[in-house]
């Protein structure tokens, strides 16, 4: 951040505190109004598959996670108070807790658990396909949380009952957490993690008495959903010492869109972790996609909505993972670069990574991941440049749909998350969508933007454009790439992703 934009945001010398609790794990973050002081590592969450397409998350292990990265960074940094904590989380991943004693009914049911998927089936098949998209502005998916808070009252004895007396509370991450800090004193939400659970009215901002009853939740589950920045309520004396506000809670990807200094309409930013997400800051328009993409909740200011179009792909860096884990065939996932350096080519090596089938614009939740073009001579080199190549292609996709649905093709698309690091996969990105890729200098994107928001609040920072508008960057990488053969290489692609769906079940 140069020194004048500093000056622009420095109003007083404060710490923030900000947790990012993602997919992979959780971290904390101190922010000063230079940027981040001090970070701790990263700890990393190991979620469940007690079944096929099923993914779990014990609540306790991410509670426990926060307060173990919070006392980290404390530590580490010498740092012996903040003035405020902001909470940027995964969306859609769904707790259902006792009012009375604070613990969970269940385990956490992850975003990318498909256990919801035959219901959404029978739902799109008797009709409610357009009631949903047109309230929530989301797909009918397994993905969101209302198939996952539905099952849990329908499979957990007596869960149905205590929630209709009133006994049970629903929360995606975020409001969990701010339970557990809160002491038990505030259920609530914010209006971005609030879009993603299906059962939001994203144009009244309210929850949907239609949807609620189409999902079988009682509305006396429901958070109070409230501006992604406001203070929600103080630590508990007794749990932490003092009482501290928390001052934002966001979803992980939005705050990442702040972070990136995405504050005008027609920005796009893509987080690329183990998933990929891309979304497009739309202002206060929200647009409908005809391309399998998503209406959101970016964030909510002072009542002011800003909307999102995004589009999710569910395997990205996991199709790294899936190599150096559960194959074995490389060591670290840096490796994958040095490899796909060393090749002039594919060699006509394509992986469709529907691990846990494909999530936008395609939205098959029946279809299987699959490596195709493999011969005597495929190796090591060709499975790992065809994993990176993955992303690229499957980024494509959601760029395309939302260049049709109406959006201008990007002056630059900013991208953040651990696989950003790979300049191999940036350079082949920006040649695939034919559009310049930039890295942020400030790699922890989601807690930036939370802890802007919490500081910008309370009148740490000067405003959220501010700063945007000091946002730097560390890489840029644009397009150079032979038209007919970038053509060649989306033909292959495109041939994969069909005979993935053919062979859905």
């Amino acid at each position: 951040m140069n020194a004048k934009a500093r000056k622009k945001m420095i109003i007083r010398d404060d710490l923030i505190l900000a947790i990012d609790q993602g997919t992979s794990g959780t971290r904390a973050l101190l922010f000063d109004q230079h940027g981040p002081v001090h970070s701790g590592g990263r700890l990393a969450l190991a979620p469940t598959h007690p079944r096929d397409g099923w993914v779990e998350i014990d609540p306790e292990d991410i509670w426990l996670d926060v307060l173990t990265a919070w006392r980290q960074v404390l530590e580490g940094s010498g740092a012996d108070h903040v003035t405020a904590i902001a909470l940027a989380t995964q969306r859609d991943t769904t707790i259902v807790w006792d009012r009375r004693t604070g613990k969970p009914v269940y385990n956490a049911i992850s975003w990318l658990d498909r256990r919801g998927a035959a219901r959404c089936r029978e739902l799109v098949e008797t009709g409610y396909e357009s009631l949903v998209r047109v309230r929530s502005g989301l797909v009918v998916d397994s993905a969101f949380a209302a198939t996952k808070v539905a099952w849990i009252l329908e499979n957990v004895e007596g869960a149905r009952a205590a929630a209709e007396a009133g006994h049970l509370a629903f929360g995606t991450v975020d409001s969990f957490l701010l339970w557990r800090l809160t002491g038990g004193a505030v259920h609530a939400t914010d209006a971005s993690n609030a879009s993603r659970t299906m059962l939001f009215n994203i144009h009244s901002q309210r929850w949907d008495a239609d949807l609620l009853a189409l999902f079988g939740v009682p509305w006396q589950m429901m958070p109070e959903v409230r501006d992604s920045a406001c203070v929600f309520g103080h630590t508990d004396r007794a749990g932490f010492g003092r009482p501290i506000p928390i001052a934002a809670m966001i979803g992980d990807q939005s705050a990442a869109l702040i972070g990136q200094g995405c504050l005008t309409p027609g920005m796009i930013k893509a987080g690329m972790g183990a998933s990929c997400v891309m979304i497009a800051n739309t202002g206060p328009t929200a647009l409908a996609s005809r391309h399998g993409l998503l209406t959101s909740i970016a964030y909510r200011l002072d009542g002011e909505v800003t909307y999102a179009l995004e589009g999710t792909v569910f395997s990205a860096g996991a199709a790294i993972g899936w190599l150096s884990e559960s194959l074995g065939v490389i060591e670290r996932p840096e490796i994958t670069e040095l490899l796909a350096r060393g090749m002039k080519g594919n060699r006509g090596v394509y992986m469709v990574p529907a691990f846990s089938g494909l999530g936008a614009p395609y939205w098959d939740p029946g279809a299987r991941g699959a490596i195709f073009g493999l011969s005597h001579d495929t190796g090591v080199p060709e499975l790992a440049r065809a994993a990176l190549e993955s992303v690229a292609y499957q980024a494509y996709d959601l760029l395309e749909a939302m260049i049709a649905d109406g959006l201008p093709r990007p002056a630059v698309l900013r991208v953040e998350g651990a696989m950003s690091a790979n300049d191999w996969l940036l350079s082949f990105l920006a040649n695939i969508l034919e559009v310049p890729v930039e890295r942020p200098a400030i790699a922890e994107t989601a807690a930036m933007g939370a802890a802007l928001l919490a500081g910008v609040h309370l009148g740490l920072y000067g405003s959220l454009d501010a700063a945007g508008n000091a946002w730097e960057g560390n890489g840029r990488f644009d397009p150079a790439i032979d038209p007919a053969y970038r053509r060649q290489l989306l033909d292959g692609w495109r041939k994969a992703v069909g005979r993935v769906q053919e062979s859905a079940p």
